[in-house]
């Protein structure tokens, strides 16, 4: 069985060897820019662990694992545009750095040649990944049109905001272990318990974003913490202070919310203090524990020897327990 740091270099090392660079130069430069900001690799990582969990030959999950994270950086650099958020990994994005247009013709290429990764695949089961990639892409759209909705939206449920990452985030760990072990031949009864796996290491995933933005070390997190407080976003963290505060408590906290006046760092305070007094901390990690053990259930419940599943149960348990 590869370790998580083994699959990443194969995976960098497959990922730099591909040439991205084309004429006109300005569509492909902020393509080759997008992809050379190394993150952690975690979708296209899971999906050639899946295919060795199943005994597969990762060589043949490598094509795949590239149209993952291509899909992925698709979805980044058109977000980052419609959300307008100027920085990712601590460098520009694509919109900041070039401008909007670019950003979407780029990001729409991308998008192709991710499609095109999919297609080298053996042709019997070619149809059951373009399935799998297709559903997954129209789901991270689904999810980015529901993440709109709510800029709008005066009232938002939890369970609104947990449908929305679901598909915005946790179907594409879920699609990058599927695809990997059908890559490998596994059976759709395992496909199925690994696709959940991945949709829960997914919605931990984000939820754990969602508290580091608020709660994270600075100097490890990387950037300001209390982002999405000052972007006004409507995160786990504040809707359930919403369902959890009695009506006094919420009433400040939607006046925090809409007041456009206040100093930012007076503002971050304020929401921090009460999610202080409601135990937001706590529950968002009982929350992120709980998605955790649902998707160990599902890796349990794969009938292979556990020395097979060890690498995947402590990825999954590094990505859930980040600082950053």
């Amino acid at each position: 069985m590869y370790s998580y740091d083994t699959l990443y270099q194969i995976f960098s090392s497959h990922l730099e060897k591909q040439s991205f660079s084309s004429n006109p130069k300005e569509l492909y430069e902020p393509i080759v820019y997008s992809l050379s900001q190394c993150g952690k690799r975690l979708r296209p990582v899971f999906t050639l662990m899946a295919c060795d969990l199943f005994n597969g030959d990762i060589e043949k999950a490598l094509p795949q694992a590239l149209a993952i994270e291509l899909l992925h950086n698709f979805t980044l650099i058109h977000d980052d545009l419609m959300d307008q958020s100027p920085i990712r990994h601590g460098k520009e994005t694509v919109f900041k750095k070039w401008n909007p247009k670019l950003a979407v013709l780029s990001g729409d290429a991308l998008f192709v040649l991710a499609y095109n990764y999919t297609l080298q695949a053996d042709i019997y089961k070619l149809p059951k990944i373009l399935n799998i990639f297709n559903k997954t892409a129209l789901q991270a759209c689904e999810g980015q049109q529901l993440d709109l909705n709510f800029e709008q939206r005066k009232n938002v449920l939890l369970d609104d905001y947990l449908e929305m990452i679901r598909l915005k985030t946790a179907v594409l760990f879920g699609a990058s272990l599927k695809i990997g072990a059908l890559v490998a031949g596994a059976s759709e009864k395992n496909m199925r318990l690994i696709y959940d796996f991945g949709i829960n290491v997914g919605m931990g995933f984000q939820l754990k974003d969602d508290l580091l933005d608020l709660y994270g070390n600075e100097e490890v997190f990387g950037k300001r913490t209390g982002q999405d407080i000052l972007e006004n976003k409507k995160t786990y963290l504040f809707l359930k202070a919403l369902t959890t505060a009695d009506p006094k408590t919420k009433d400040i906290l939607l006046d925090y919310f809409h007041e456009k006046k206040l100093p930012k760092e007076e503002k971050i305070r304020s929401f921090k203090k009460i999610f202080n007094e409601l135990d937001i901390e706590r529950l968002t990690n009982d929350a992120i524990c709980g998605y955790l053990d649902k998707g160990m259930e599902k890796l349990d419940q794969i009938e292979l020897p556990e020395d097979r599943k060890q690498p995947l149960r402590n990825l999954a348990q590094t990505t859930i327990n980040r600082e950053k």
